[in-house]
C-alpha cells in the first residue's frame, strides 16, 4: 500500500491533471457499479414479494451494465477530474490572495466550504443529471423532467453530508491532495448519484415534488 501511495504521489507531481482525470474516471465507474448493485438488491426484494421463487430465479443473478459504467466513468474523466483539479487550486488561491484569509482558520475553512457547496456542488449535480440523460438517448424535455425530479433530493441529501466532508478536507488536507480526498468520497457520491438517477419516479421522491408544487403555489398566490 505504501508503494502504491508513493507511486500515486509521483504521478501527481509529474502529471497532476492527467492523474486526477484517470483516478476520477475509475472511481466514478466503480461508484456506478455499486449503484447498480444497490438497485438490483432493492428490486430483488420487491420481486421476491410479488413472484414465486421459481419464476424469479432466472432474474436473480446480478449483471453489470457496462455501457452505463462507461457513461458514468466518462463524467469522471471529462468533468470531475479536470474541473475539480482547477477548482480546488483556484479556490485556494482566491481565498488566500484575494480575500486575504489565513489558511486553516475557521473563517478560511468556512468560506471554502460555503463556496464549494453553493457554487461547485449545484453545478456538479446539474451537469451530471443532464449528461446522464442525454447520454442515455433522452430528448431535451425528458432531461428537464429528470433534472426536476432528481436535482432537489440530491442537493438536500448531499447538502447534509458534503459540508462535513469538506470541513475536514479544507482544514487538514494539503491543496494538492484535496481532490484525491474528494475522489475517495466521490466513490460513494457517484454510487449515490447513480442510484438516485436509476430510481426514476420512486415513491420517496414524490415528497420533493409535492414540496416544489406547494412553493410554486405560494409564489403565484
Amino acid at each position: 500500500m505504501s508503494r502504491l501511495w508513493r507511486w500515486y504521489q509521483k504521478c501527481l507531481e509529474v502529471h497532476p491533471v492527467k492523474t486526477q482525470v484517470i483516478s476520477s474516471g475509475i472511481l466514478w465507474g466503480l461508484g456506478d457499479i455499486g449503484a447498480q448493485a444497490v438497485t438490483h438488491s432493492t428490486l430483488k426484494e420487491k420481486r421476491q414479494n410479488a413472484l414465486r421463487y421459481k419464476e424469479y430465479k432466472d432474474e436473480e443473478e446480478f449483471r453489470i451494465n457496462w455501457k452505463r459504467v462507461g457513461i458514468t466513468s466518462m463524467f469522471g474523466f471529462a468533468f470531475v477530474g479536470p474541473v475539480g483539479h482547477y477548482w480546488y487550486e483556484y479556490l485556494d488561491r482566491f481565498i488566500r490572495l484575494r480575500l486575504q484569509l489565513k489558511p486553516k482558520t475557521t473563517k478560511f475553512v468556512a468560506t471554502k466550504v460555503a463556496s464549494d457547496g453553493l457554487l461547485f456542488g449545484p453545478l456538479d449535480l446539474l451537469i451530471f443529471f443532464s449528461y446522464m440523460g442525454f447520454a442515455s438517448g433522452k430528448n431535451v424535455e425528458q432531461v428537464k423532467e429528470d433534472v426536476k425530479r432528481d436535482f432537489l433530493p440530491s442537493l438536500i441529501i448531499g447538502g447534509g453530508i458534503w459540508p462535513i466532508v469538506q470541513i475536514a478536507n479544507f482544514r487538514f488536507v494539503p491543496v494538492r491532495y484535496q481532490l484525491l480526498y474528494v475522489n475517495f468520497f466521490c466513490l460513494l457520491d457517484s454510487c449515490f448519484l447513480s442510484w438516485i438517477e436509476q430510481q426514476g419516479d420512486a415513491a420517496w421522491k414524490q415528497w420533493f415534488k409535492s414540496f416544489n408544487a406547494l412553493e410554486n403555489h405560494k409564489s403565484q398566490a
